[in-house]
């Protein structure tokens, strides 16, 4: 498999604080990696050193087969587009001319101007300024400054936080139409899981500043386990029960448990009769993303 980005036992620290431990992560060419972790993780500072803004203080990565001591590098980094945080976007200019500002702070020629406006769908925005956009609007806008260089890889650091369900919706498709139509690979760090998982082709779990996990979509809808949501009405005695019964679950509230191990409903429902739990309502889910990284990580939302 041939891969845009490897990092092999990347070390960072600030100060004191390390930052990445040891991180090792292998991004395959033409994917959409979800880049999963929770806010302080290590995402963003794993961007930041892959883009150059920050030295790695050990270990060692390479982008497009050329590694982070060889010269070339600095070079190859102009077939790289990213957006780390919030992209810098002049509130009084217009969609065009905050492009074409870009251009000239690049030193290239706007000959892409245009199709790049059609891509992320802003070229009949007009004379209208970027203050008055919405908050989807401006974040294509940010994404038509990464793809001015006709990059072959992007980088989007929390690219839909913050937006409502339109927003989010546009840049989705925007995504999705980069990745499958002009062969982008797309590098996606978000703590927002569900959304992810409509988009990625590959995982990357990060954890304390180390990838605890890599695997496809596929492995991973193979991973997640379907369960049983069980609420009751007699709340912090499913718990006693559950364990007793020596089952496998988790409880997501004092009265609610997801629960892994395979029953016929009859004997259940008596079974727990029996020990006084009265079900309310019983029903089939398949684990979520958020379920299946906070099980991998150690997590427990209820506690």
């Amino acid at each position: 498999m041939d891969y845009i980005l490897q990092t092999n036992a990347l070390v960072k620290k600030y100060g004191g604080a390390t930052i990445l431990r040891e991180l090792t992560m292998n991004v395959p060419k033409g994917s959409i990696y979800g880049f999963v972790g929770r806010n302080g993780a290590g995402k963003t500072t794993l961007i930041r050193v892959i883009t150059s803004l920050h030295k790695v203080t050990s270990g060692e990565y390479s982008i497009f087969g050329i590694k982070n001591s060889d010269p070339a590098l600095a070079q190859m980094r102009k077939k790289i587009g990213a957006i780390v945080e919030t992209p810098s976007i002049y509130l009084e200019m217009s969609a065009r001319d905050n492009l074409l500002q870009h251009y000239k702070m690049m030193g290239q020629s706007p000959d892409r101007l245009e199709e790049i406006l059609r891509l992320v769908e802003l070229s009949d925005t007009g004379k209208k300024k970027a203050k008055n956009f919405s908050l989807g609007m401006r974040q294509r806008l940010g994404i038509a400054f990464a793809l001015a260089g006709n990059p072959e890889f992007l980088i989007l650091d929390e690219p839909i936080n913050g937006l409502d369900p339109q927003g989010i919706l546009e840049v989705r498709e925007l995504i999705q139409k980069l990745n499958r139509e002009m062969g982008i690979t797309i590098l996606i760090s978000s703590h927002i899981l569900d959304e992810l998982s409509k988009l990625a082709t590959h995982y990357g779990f990060i954890e304390g500043g180390h990838i605890v996990k890599e695997m496809s979509a596929e492995e991973l809808h193979d991973a997640c386990r379907n369960y049983v949501r069980v609420v009751t009405d007699t709340p912090d005695e499913l718990n006693a029960a559950l364990t007793e019964m020596n089952y496998s679950f988790q409880m997501t509230a004092p009265n609610e448990a997801e629960i892994f191990t395979p029953f016929s409903v009859t004997p259940f429902v008596k079974a727990l009769d029996k020990r006084g739990v009265n079900i309310v309502t019983m029903s089939l889910q398949e684990e979520s993303l958020e379920n299946y990284f906070m099980n991998l990580i150690g997590g427990n939302r209820y506690a």
